[in-house]
């Protein structure tokens, strides 16, 4: 995570300097961190922004969006995408938004569903210091850092029916549905205390 201060930093030096601010949203994007997408959080815009994954709710899809000044550069062939203006994809997409931006429904309910987790997972490391030295990340999108290898966590986890990723050899990635509830949190905790008790031993 950077700092509270880092993306503002960022802004300021690209302005100094007619930069344009480049943000790749395609994990953090789509209500992944509790806001639409996660620049909101450090109170800064980027000029140009990509976008994926979430974007289609399961549909291959891919986006690049910009400040009206910047796109204006844009003219037609001068950029290209793969998965761009599909009409299958397009309808996804925007439907994913509109479920997104419906009052009251996804993102409130991920900002409690990350709070809910990032609460369980603090407690986590409480119960296991010696196991895990840091949990981050924002919404529900999260990160255990651990003293050991994490890919035998990972598999432990797979057979019990959560798939889970490691990066870093030793950092837990969680990136569960928006519609996770917390009993499915529960049980994902319930099975690494499990797994690290069983370690330890």
């Amino acid at each position: 995570m950077p700092s509270p201060d880092y993306l503002a930093e960022v802004r300021r030096i690209c302005d100094d300097h007619k930069l344009l601010l480049i943000l790749d949203e395609i994990q953090t994007g789509m209500g992944r961190t509790g806001k639409l997408f996660a620049y909101e959080h450090f109170g800064i815009k980027p000029d140009i922004m990509t976008l994926a994954k979430g974007l289609g709710g399961g549909v291959a899809i891919g986006a690049v969006l910009a400040r009206d000044a910047v796109a204006a550069s844009f003219q037609p062939g001068t950029h290209a995408s793969t998965f761009g203006g599909n009409p299958l994809a397009c309808a996804a997409a925007t439907a994913t938004m509109e479920t997104l931006l419906e009052d009251g429904f996804m993102l409130d309910s991920c900002q409690r569903a990350g709070r809910y987790f990032a609460g369980r997972l603090e407690k986590l490391k409480k119960d296991f210091p010696s196991t895990i030295i840091d949990v981050r990340g924002e919404g529900l999108m999260r990160g255990l850092e651990l003293t050991m290898a994490g890919g035998p966590v990972v598999e432990a986890c797979a057979k019990r029916g959560i798939l889970i990723n490691c990066t870093s050899g030793n950092v837990l990635r969680f990136t569960p549905p928006l519609i996770v509830v917390e009993k499915e949190i529960d049980y994902l905790i319930d099975v690494l205390e499990d797994i690290f008790e069983r370690q330890s031993h």
